[in-house]
C-alpha cells in the first residue's frame, strides 16, 4: 500500500511540476516544406453496395435474485505520505533575479 501511495504521490508531483513550468521562446523556428505536385490519371467511379440488416430484438428486464456479497471493514490507520512543494518556473526566475 506504501508503494502506491508513493507512486501517486511521484506522479502528482511531476503533474504538478509540468503545469507550473515557465515557458518563454528563446530562438525562431523555420520549417521549409517540400512542395508536390499531383494529376489525376483516370476518372473514378463508385458504387457503394447495399445491405438489408435486420436487427434482433432486444428486452431488458429485472429480477431479484439472492447472491453472496463480501463484506469489507475499514479502519483508520496514520501512515506517512508525501508532501510536496513546487516553486513555478516565475517564482523560480524571481527568485534568481531574472
Amino acid at each position: 500500500m506504501n508503494a502506491n501511495t508513493l507512486l501517486a504521490g511521484l506522479v502528482a508531483a511531476a503533474s504538478v511540476g509540468l503545469a507550473g513550468c515557465d515557458v518563454q521562446k528563446t530562438q525562431e523556428g523555420d520549417v521549409t516544406l517540400p512542395k508536390y505536385e499531383v494529376a489525376k490519371k483516370q476518372d473514378g467511379d463508385v458504387t457503394l453496395p447495399k445491405y438489408d440488416v435486420t436487427a434482433p430484438d432486444v428486452k431488458v428486464t429485472q429480477k431479484e435474485t439472492e447472491v453472496t456479497v463480501p463484506k469489507i471493514k475499514t479502519e483508520k490507520e496514520t501512515i506517512t505520505v508525501p508532501s510536496v512543494d513546487v516553486k513555478t518556473g516565475q517564482e523560480k526566475a524571481a527568485e534568481q533575479g531574472k
